[in-house]
């Protein structure tokens, strides 16, 4: 149990302004291109309490942490709601929005890795802060990683939405009522790890590589 708290205190920061970021990019997206629906729920906000929702943001990852001693872990916040008719090119636009969220789990993967450097060349040897760091890097690659996922409703399936062409996007589409049910199915039989892990793996060489010459610098 001591464990588990404690992975729990190391993640619980990381993963609140990685849940909150991805949705409020979202929101400010949408806004920039036309549409005001998050922005008038509230939700174009940096106030992790309106993103996060109870059951899927707490209680199922911890239940699922402890049910599987940390082997399997899901969880999900408020999507932001988007009227992508509002958008001044919803073809177009709708992509842009959806990318928003992974792009900023991307810079926030970018912003750990910095704070990972800054720890070491600070010479901190709290081993707290840099589990923090770590998990920061961790969990922001897997948000970039699994919610471009090209299955609607997944940010993923809906730039792939935005770039087909208007007949085939609409039957793609249809795909997003049973979305969450294929992307659990691919979770739970681990078929979805054939995408996040390959993702995942060159995501973070490449940040490494972008990284390079400020680590080259400090040490």
């Amino acid at each position: 149990m001591n464990d588990i708290m404690q992975t729990i205190a190391v993640y619980a920061l990381p993963v609140l302004f990685a849940i909150t970021l991805h949705e409020a990019a979202h929101a400010y997206a949408a806004k920039y291109f036309g549409d005001s629906t998050a922005f008038l729920a509230g939700r174009m906000s940096m106030n992790p309490l309106k993103h996060i929702d109870l059951l899927g943001t707490i209680v199922i990852p911890v239940a699922l942490y402890i049910a599987t001693d940390g082997r399997f872990v899901f969880g999900y916040a408020k999507p932001v709601p988007v009227d992508f008719g509002n958008l001044r090119n919803p073809k177009k636009q709708m992509a842009w929005v959806a990318l928003a969220g992974p792009a900023s789990n991307f810079v926030m993967a970018f912003g750990w890795m910095i704070v990972s450097l800054l720890l070491g060349a600070g010479g901190l040897q709290e081993p707290f802060f840099w589990e923090m760091a770590k998990a920061g890097v961790l969990v922001n690659i897997l948000m970039f990683s699994f919610n471009l996922v090209p299955i609607p409703p997944l940010d993923g399936g809906r730039i792939v939405t935005s770039l087909l062409p208007h007949k085939l996007a609409y039957q793609f589409a249809r795909i997003e009522l049973y979305g969450f049910f294929i992307v659990l199915a691919l979770i739970y039989f681990k078929i979805l790890n054939f995408w996040v892990v390959p993702v995942a793996v060159l995501t973070e060489t490449f940040l490494h590589l972008i990284l390079s010459p400020l680590s080259f610098l400090l040490n």
